[in-house]
Formats: structure tokens, C-alpha cells, sequence
């Protein structure tokens, strides 16, 4: 099923919700960016946990590390619905300018 979004068409008085459709070619081209900034990011995580760790003295075990990247990069990490989301507000914005 392809991945959808609503975005409102204003200037009316109330709003009318147009759904904005990926293809599949649009869909996997956002999952490979998620994809992509995401081993990036685990690899600065790792740097970061490692940098922490060292910082404060503590021992440096490889599962601590680890645990300690897995931490940072759940918390700062976009997902792959956040690509999706703004490809559909990129391709709503073109139909949107057309008009």
C-alpha cells in the first residue's frame, strides 16, 4: 500500500483535506535517505557514547558503548516516515503553486 498524507487546502473558510500519494519509486528513494542518514548517525553515536564515557572516566566496556549509542541514536534519529512525510508536503506544495 502506497504511503499517504492529508495536508489542508486553505483559503476557504474551512479547510479541504487533500491526500497526497507517493509512488513506490518515491516511497523506497525516502527509505534509502532514512536509511542512509541513519548509519550515519549510529556511527556519531558510537563516536559521541565513546567520547562520554572516556569523558566521565568510566570503564570503557564495548556493551556500554553500545548501549550508551543505542540511547543517543533513539533519541535523535528521524525515521523513515519522517522522509515520507516531507516528500508528500514537497509534492502538495507543487500542486498547490500550479493552481
Amino acid at each position: 500500500m502506497a504511503f499517504s498524507k492529508s495536508f489542508p487546502k486553505t483559503g476557504e473558510k474551512y479547510p479541504v483535506w487533500e491526500e497526497v500519494y507517493l509512488t513506490d519509486e518515491e516511497e523506497k528513494e525516502q527509505e534509502e535517505k532514512a536509511k542512509e542518514e541513519n548509519i550515519v548517525l549510529m556511527k556519531e553515536c558510537i563516536d559521541s557514547a565513546k567520547s562520554i564515557i572516556l569523558e566521565k572516566e568510566f570503564k570503557e566496556y564495548q556493551t556500554d558503548v553500545v548501549n550508551m549509542a543505542i540511547a543517543l541514536f533513539e533519541k535523535i534519529s528521524s525515521h523513515s516516515v519522517y522522509w515520507k512525510e516531507n516528500k508528500a508536503k514537497e509534492k502538495f506544495d507543487k500542486q498547490i503553486s500550479k493552481k
